[in-house]
């Protein structure tokens, strides 16, 4: 009787196939514990060659600053015994250098820094309030007297008012600083100078609003020569330069038998009656014309103002 086969304890082996597939699946599944590091960021890109310029523009401008009013250091530059530099109006008010404490006598003219200043364009001093000019020191004064961001002063003349501010805040001074000056509505008016027989220089000022602006209407009676008394009529935008050039007014007299009118464009309070006199941007005119169209010494000035044409 044949035995019948029993199932040992013994594993069973498994095929060759079989062998394979659990030889390599461990290494399926194992995590990656180590290798090579990942690769470092690319370095940021180099700023643009004109960005790299005014980098340095910017460096170099910074070692001229003033260390009291922070404007700059221009030719002619002095120097303290020490070598630090200082602007000239505030060395004009100081004895002793400000970061060293060191005398500033005798003067000492810095030669080098004045051959960079030669080489560097500084910014104008109201570039904080909109001037992106950059000029060479030889021009840098004479724009910051005419430069349109610069502060304004108070328009009214006649006055020894010392206040300067915004444009935003030239209406808000003259309503409240000069109360006696009446503002008219309108783009024709009648501006009526009283008592032009008074002696001596005299200043008629009215305001004029239209188009969304205000202007100042200013007729001048002065003495250019010895005896001899003139008057000067002119409009002034209370705006920019800019702004001026959108406007044209007409100054006219009128008389029984005569008739005088002049056009022009208004100037901005930025140039200011003095500007415009100077310029011969008005209507100039002697006592002899003001008495034939004056009434009981009262003299009216037809005033209007138009848009230009574009």
């Amino acid at each position: 009787m044949s035995r019948p086969s029993s199932a040992g304890p013994g594993p069973s082996k498994p095929c060759g196939k079989q062998q394979q597939q659990h030889a390599a699946s461990p290494a399926a599944v194992l995590p990656v514990t180590g290798g090579a590091s990942p690769p470092p960021p690319p370095p940021p890109p180099l700023p643009p060659p004109q960005q790299q310029q005014q980098q340095q523009q910017q460096e170099l401008t910074s070692l001229f600053e003033c260390p009291i009013c922070f404007d700059y250091v221009l030719p002619p530059i002095l120097q303290c015994q020490a070598g630090h530099l200082l602007c000239k109006q505030c060395r004009q008010q100081l004895s002793l250098c400000p970061t060293c404490r060191g005398s500033l006598t005798p003067n000492i003219r810095n030669l080098a820094m004045e051959k960079v200043a030669s080489a560097v364009l500084f910014p104008c001093k109201y570039a904080t309030t909109g001037c992106s000019l950059t000029l060479h020191h030889t021009e840098k004064p004479k724009h910051e007297a005419i430069c349109e961001y610069r502060p304004y002063s108070c328009p009214c003349p006649g006055t020894s008012c010392d206040w300067e501010g915004s444009l935003e805040a030239v209406m808000s001074h003259l309503m409240h600083a000069h109360k006696s000056i009446t503002t008219l509505q309108g783009e024709d008016i009648i501006f009526l100078a009283t008592d032009i027989n008074l002696p001596g220089a005299v200043d008629w000022v009215m305001m004029q609003s239209c188009f969304g602006h205000h202007f100042m209407l200013v007729l001048k009676k002065q003495e250019k020569c010895e005896g001899h008394q003139q008057f000067f009529a002119t409009v002034l935008l209370i705006g920019t330069r800019k702004q001026a050039e959108n406007f044209q007014y007409r100054l006219e007299l009128h008389g029984s038998c005569h008739r005088l009118t002049w056009e022009a464009s208004p100037c901005s309070i930025h140039d200011g009656v003095f500007v415009a006199i100077r310029n011969s941007n008005c209507l100039v005119f002697d006592t002899a014309t003001a008495h034939l169209f004056a009434d009981n010494g009262n003299l009216g000035i037809n005033v209007t103002i138009s848009l230009c044409c574009p």
